[in-house]
């Protein structure tokens, strides 16, 4: 029987994010990013507008030949035309979801690698393209696709526990701390919250209407199955509530979205299609018989 693998797909809405969440859907104006190679794709999108107005998009760059994630960069000019694209960030495990973000004087990267064992925050040196670990970030838990906020003069970190399958998909922990490098200190209600349809994190955190607004993703049919807001109305040291609305309809006919990513103007996100094909199948024989070196 073949093995099903997510095909997951880039897209940039020439919308802002409060613009998708008033109409509930994403679309119709979308600029796709060209579908990869076979079995290869592009997903967890991130932008990035810097001084001269060209948009950086950091994304997950996935092969299924060696399962290993990296991190690429795409530029786009303001008529969203590919000007470049080039690794970004690579190293010996898995990296994934690279928030990019400003703060403490410097732009950061946040990319998931629960396969290191832990959180690993990056340090822009130039040109967005020079990325330096700053520190490790500890926390009460492996995270996986850790979500940074600003809020009320403090970093909010909301992230799930790469503990097993489903707390993965089904947990959401918060922490908080004065500085980006630490101490960071788990908040004591974890796991805030429980819930498969709205627990893990997928995308930007950002406030809407005076409301911090978590995307999350809806895993309860599949991982990624969709993404929908969670809107959180209180967060301090010994409290968190949370409603979540309602799933965001797709641009497309598709199988799921798992990111949602503000970025001013525009918001960047990606989709997936679910391939069972033999080739899929004679794939994976071949990797495990050693067929595809790294």
């Amino acid at each position: 029987m073949p093995r099903r693998k997510d095909i997951w797909r880039c897209g940039i809405a020439r919308y802002s994010v409060e613009q998708i969440l008033s109409a509930g859907r994403i679309g119709p104006d979308i600029h796709w990013l060209p579908e990869e190679p076979a079995f290869t794709f592009l997903a967890d999108p991130f932008g990035w507008r810097d001084e001269t107005g060209l948009l950086h998009v950091f994304a997950e760059r996935y092969d299924y030949r060696d399962r290993h994630g990296t991190i690429e960069a795409l530029i786009f000019d303001t008529e969203l035309r590919l000007l470049d694209r080039k690794p970004c960030l690579v190293d010996k495990w898995h990296l994934s979801y690279p928030q990019v973000f400003a703060g403490e004087g410097a732009v950061w990267m946040l990319p998931e690698a629960h396969r290191s064992g832990g959180l690993t925050l990056y340090r822009d040196h130039g040109g967005l393209s020079d990325w330096r670990a700053e520190c490790r970030i500890m926390l009460d838990c492996v995270p996986v696709d850790a979500s940074l906020l600003r809020h009320e003069g403090r970093w909010w970190l909301f992230y799930s526990p790469a503990t097993n399958k489903a707390s993965k998909q089904a947990h959401l922990h918060v922490a908080w701390a004065e500085k980006l490098c630490g101490p960071w200190t788990p908040h004591p209600g974890n796991p805030v919250r429980v819930d498969r349809a709205s627990a893990r994190p997928g995308g930007v955190p950002v406030m809407v209407g005076g409301r911090i607004m978590l995307p999350v993703q809806d895993c309860n049919l599949t991982y990624g199955g969709g993404v929908r807001p969670l809107w959180i109305d209180r967060l301090d040291e010994g409290h968190f509530e949370a409603l979540a609305g309602e799933a965001l309809g797709a641009p497309a006919a598709c199988a799921g979205m798992h990111t949602l990513a503000a970025c001013g103007d525009i918001t960047l996100f990606d989709v997936k299609r679910i391939d069972t094909s033999l080739r899929g199948l004679a794939l994976d024989v071949r990797r495990m018989l050693g067929g595809y070196a790294r």
